[in-house]
């Protein structure tokens, strides 16, 4: 789907939809204490995790569809080999399947995805998150079923820490019990999961697209985010009213596009973004396609070894954005419209629905003019 996005500042007020992270969290608990809802409206990823769950507590050896969904490959494999379900298979985009999965799993490629040859043991387990939190999240929420006590060893720096406490925050109340060593994580084994209702709460990495356009002077209000979440993006308030010359993305890699966006239109300042270089193994090679849309709509960005950095300028002037399948490309390119000059073209805006099923519904509410342009000749 192509659209074009004309002229016009954005005004009114916005809620964003639901944290995936803590729903694919919330979900996969929910389903170790014998449950299996599915939220209402879900984003395609949380689809993908509702449905993998459902596979793998009701099939003899389920196939998985990640589609698009890092987390619900990475959270559901360490699950499915903590149950034995030897021959599991997970599918998913070619994109997704081509994303490293640091670590020994035990992995055989299949025609079209992974099958899994292994059970997961119970005792001392290494893990690199230093790529990605995902995996160690993932073993956090499948080692306390297992029927033994087991050792979590980090191998590496752990990157994007605040998703693993949002992990060790549901869990803990679900009533699973995990202690924090100096080099990891202690989990005691036969541990049962009670089940808590879901509790939704605005997303702060889709919030901070909408925050980073009213930063910039569009009368756009947010409502409904809660300032004492655990979810690490909630440092997207802070920084969409003040943005530094230097900021660091080591634990809030998914803010880079809204942020790129900000600093696009600081008017001769120098902005620096570092602690990024896995952003290159998300849906698209993220700095790439970040400062391919910077310089699409008339901003200046250049890649860095593990960032971006972009020279502001006093306008945009609009132009054309290829998505390249990432759901962040798309939406930041659609508030950039209400700063440029001239209309924005975005190709594949269908990325949305990975994360934001109702984006295109909420920015036309706020006044944007969006149509559909015809694809082909």
């Amino acid at each position: 789907m192509d659209l074009r996005l004309y002229p016009a500042p954005l005004r009114g007020a916005v809620t964003p939809p639901p944290s995936k992270s803590l729903l694919h969290r919330q979900l996969i608990c929910l389903a170790q204490a014998g449950q299996f809802p599915c939220p209402p409206d879900p984003a395609d990823d949380v689809l993908a995790t509702v449905r993998g769950l459902w596979a793998l507590y009701h099939r003899p050896e389920p196939v998985i569809d990640c589609g698009a969904s890092g987390s619900t490959l990475r959270f559901l494999l360490p699950l499915a080999m903590a149950r034995g379900q030897v021959g599991t298979r997970f599918t998913g985009t070619r994109r997704l399947l081509a994303r490293p999965l640091p670590g020994d799993w035990g992995l055989a490629p299949t025609e079209n995805g992974l099958r899994v040859t292994r059970p997961l043991s119970p005792g001392r387990i290494p893990v690199d998150g230093s790529r990605t939190s995902q995996l160690v999240s993932g073993l956090l929420m499948a080692l306390p079923g297992l029927t033994a006590d087991s050792e979590l060893v980090l191998t590496g720096p752990l990157a994007s820490r605040p998703y693993v406490d949002l992990t060790l925050a549901v869990l803990e109340r679900c009533g699973i019990v995990i202690e924090e060593s100096p080099g990891g994580f202690f989990v005691p084994g036969g541990q049962r999961f009670r089940p808590v209702p879901i509790e939704p709460e605005p997303n702060w990495s889709a919030a901070a697209f909408w925050l980073a356009i009213a930063a910039l002077g569009c009368p756009v209000e947010v409502t409904g985010l809660r300032r004492d979440s655990l979810q690490g993006d909630r440092a997207a308030g802070a920084l969409c009213r003040c943005l530094p010359d230097v900021v660091d993305l080591t634990d809030i890699p998914d803010l880079l596009p809204p942020l790129a966006l900000a600093a696009a239109l600081r008017p001769g300042t120098e902005t620096r973004f570092t602690g990024a270089a896995r952003l290159r193994l998300k849906e698209s090679d993220r700095l790439e396609t970040t400062a391919r849309m910077l310089s699409g709509l008339g901003g200046q960005g250049e890649e860095t070894a593990d960032g971006l950095l972009i020279r502001g300028r006093s306008h945009l002037s609009g132009g054309q954005v290829d998505a390249a399948g990432d759901h962040r490309i798309a939406m930041a390119a659609a508030v950039a419209s209400g700063a440029c000059t001239g209309p924005v073209t975005i190709t594949g805006a269908q990325a949305v629905e990975k994360s934001y099923p109702t984006f295109w519904a909420e920015l036309r509410s706020l006044g944007k003019q969006v149509e559909e342009t015809p694809v082909g000749p």
